[in-house]
């Protein structure tokens, strides 16, 4: 009976995890950097990606976890230079209605010392509906539900220096339930860029935006809008 119920658990423990995800590696250059897996992060080698603790949603814009999902530092980092691609990987993702959005921040020193906080976010990519209706499959996400990767350029002008970079997955699936999905690696950028964004460019994560905004507090099933407008700033190219 105990075997029973544990195996019952288990299966619904399962069946909960396999509706989420997260990434757990990235591609630059050809070369694969592996991320943390499961549920079990604190096994995994060290990586360049900051530790998350669970494949869960995070519900609320201004949830502290929005910033890395709950990852504060890495063991390691990589070089890429300004201009070049990075693809981030995920092993599993199964909603195909909401945005992708990719974010950066630059550290002021060491990783070990960066923690993401203040105005220093900037969005350097972003795909939601393409093409109406709310409820198909012409969103960012569903990119990703069909690939399991989605790359990025590094703005070919950004001024080198160490950088957190932000993947964050917004599924709308829901009706006004927005979930959230946010890792965060860390980069070394280098060139001789010396671009750096400002002004309406930068915000806060959390809190990026009201939980009230019309890109986040959304029904699909019953809005009659055509277009999806982005939470948060515009991407910035550099």
């Amino acid at each position: 009976m105990l075997v029973t119920s544990f195996i019952t658990a288990l299966g619904l423990l399962t069946a909960s995890v396999s509706g989420h995800g997260a990434v757990t590696s990235y591609i630059i250059g050809g070369t694969t950097y592996p991320g943390y897996q499961g549920y079990s992060p604190a096994q995994s080698p060290p990586t360049i990606e900051r530790q998350w603790p669970s494949y869960n949603p995070i519900m609320t814009v201004t949830d502290p976890l929005m910033r890395c999902n709950g990852g504060t530092s890495a063991a390691l980092s990589t070089n890429i230079a300004a201009g070049s691609n990075i693809t981030a990987v995920w092993a599993q993702w199964t909603h195909q209605q909401g945005p992708v959005m990719v974010w950066m921040y630059k550290c002021a020193g060491a990783f070990t010392s960066c923690d993401g906080s203040g105005a220093g976010w900037f969005k350097i990519d972003q795909m939601g509906m393409t093409a109406p209706p709310l409820t198909g499959t012409n969103w960012g996400t569903a990119v990703v539900f069909a690939t399991l990767k989605w790359t990025s350029r590094i703005p070919a002008t950004l001024a080198p220096g160490n950088y957190l970079i932000r993947h964050e997955l917004l599924a709308l699936h829901q009706a006004d339930t927005p979930q959230f999905y946010a890792e965060c690696a860390q980069l070394a950028v280098t060139g001789s860029g010396t671009a750096t964004p400002s002004g309406s460019y930068l915000a806060s994560i959390p809190a990026y935006a009201s939980q009230n905004d019309p890109g986040i507090m959304i029904d699909i099933y019953s809005s009659t809008a055509t277009t999806y407008t982005f939470p948060g700033p515009a991407v910035w190219t550099g």
